[in-house]
């Protein structure tokens, strides 16, 4: 068997689009096996740009099956959506399928997402508004409506009169917003589940059969483990595992069959919405990275926030994970700028040296990042398809990542092309 798992290290937008996008050419089976629509994975073809949000990047490339597996929480209507602009650009879509035990994200999730986030009583995370977070807590509470649930009409009316029931209390009495109607949802997404009949499969049995049968089978994570729900921010995480060991829960499959198990990471840190960055640079250096890296959120079009490269927060997202294949994305952004910093450590509120990431989201925002500085490249690297191409301070800039990881990177990506890749070696 040979199986991959693409994750990020970082807060999401790292560039997993583009590494999935490479490496499903020689796949059997692209696997999405968590988070939601509020992923964007942008791939650039040529002049075609292609922003993904629920259907695995590796749709473009995959002359296989692409899997939206049970850990994802979908929303059908988006799904539907993302398929016709595929085909509309001539893209098949006949080899995209969806687990009968994905959860389906209603319109009352998104409703009660967004009026969580504009509640000014609340906690802000500065969430998509996607419906993501409530459809996982149904989830947890086993109340929830699945892909399954589309296709048996009598437990689809049961479930959602019973979720109404406590839905529109909630709207009216909590947030003074109008009810919804349990007919209309109904008929909405019984058609909805005749459409995609199709499309709802036993997925894990299928992943398990092809991974007894030496497939290439590469599985792709959405967000990044700085955003997981155990080991990220918390509470500005998501609300799923975005982790290597997320796929055995979100695909169904177990932990022996994991191999290549690769990291994304960008040469410096970015994040979108609320949370402690203690990297960020608030200044014209992070507006300049910024406006060169194109750094606006695929999903929300948010700025996003930048910072320098934080490998104490990287230690800790390529431990979780078990990373043996590191890839370091956007290094051809950092060209032009004199002098680089990397953290290494962090100096606590009482003076203390460290060089692991805390569980206490307060203190992280008191805590002072310790840099190395290491000194930059004026070159223009989007050209280098070697390593050997590379400047030598921006293979200083690698090599000091890999030691201090202690993990070889196996990719660095020099721009958004397919192609604008060098890549120290191949694992198919």
């Amino acid at each position: 068997m040979s199986t991959y798992v693409v994750v990020g290290l970082q807060y999401g937008d790292e560039g997993k689009g583009k590494i999935t996008d490479v490496l499903s050419a020689k796949s059997d089976y692209v696997v999405r096996f968590q988070g939601g629509d509020n992923a964007g994975h942008t791939v650039y073809v040529g002049d075609e740009k292609f922003v993904l949000h629920l259907l695995p990047s590796g749709v473009l490339q995959c002359k296989g099956k692409c899997i939206i597996a049970n850990g994802v929480v979908v929303n059908p209507k988006a799904f539907m959506k993302e398929i016709a602009q595929l085909e509309e650009k001539g893209m098949k879509t006949d080899h995209v399928f969806i687990s009968r035990r994905a959860h389906v994200i209603m319109p009352y999730h998104i409703l009660l997402d967004t009026y969580r986030e504009e509640d000014e009583d609340g906690t802000q995370i500065g969430t998509t508004k996607k419906g993501i977070g409530p459809c996982y807590e149904d989830k947890i509470s086993r109340v929830g409506i699945r892909m399954v649930d589309l296709l048996n009409p009598e437990v689809l009316r049961e479930k959602i009169e019973k979720n109404l029931k406590t839905k529109n209390s909630l709207f009216e009495k909590y947030f003074g917003k109008p009810t919804l109607d349990i007919d209309e949802i109904y008929n909405e997404f019984i058609e909805i589940g005749e459409k995609l009949k199709d499309r709802i499969v036993d997925t894990e049995v299928e992943l398990n059969q092809a991974i007894h049968d030496g497939k290439n089978i590469l599985f792709e994570g959405a967000q990044a483990l700085m955003l997981d729900i155990d080991f990220g921010t918390y509470p500005f995480v998501t609300s799923s595992s975005p982790s290597t060991g997320g796929v055995c829960t979100g695909a169904g499959v177990p932990p022996t069959s994991l191999q290549n198990l690769i990291g994304v990471a960008k040469a410096y840190t970015t994040r979108v919405g609320h949370g402690p960055f203690p990297t960020e640079l608030h200044d014209e250096l992070g507006e300049n990275i910024r406006k060169i890296g194109h750094e606006f959120g695929a999903t929300t079009g948010r700025p996003r926030r930048t910072g320098w490269l934080d490998l104490v927060s990287l230690k800790h997202a390529t431990m979780i994970n078990g990373i043996n294949n590191l890839v370091i994305t956007k290094l051809d952004v950092l060209s032009g700028i004199p002098l680089l910093k990397i953290a290494t450590h962090y100096r606590t509120e009482d003076g203390k040296i460290i060089d692991y990431f805390t569980s206490s989201t307060t203190k992280l925002y008191n805590y002072e990042p310790i840099y190395q500085e290491l000194e930059g490249w004026t070159e223009d690297i989007s050209h280098a398809r070697t390593y050997d191409e590379l400047p030598a301070n921006a293979k200083k800039y690698i090599e000091f990542i890999e030691q201090y990881l202690g993990i070889s990177v196996y990719l660095v990506s020099v721009g958004p092309e397919r192609s604008q890749n060098i890549i120290r070696k191949e694992l198919f």
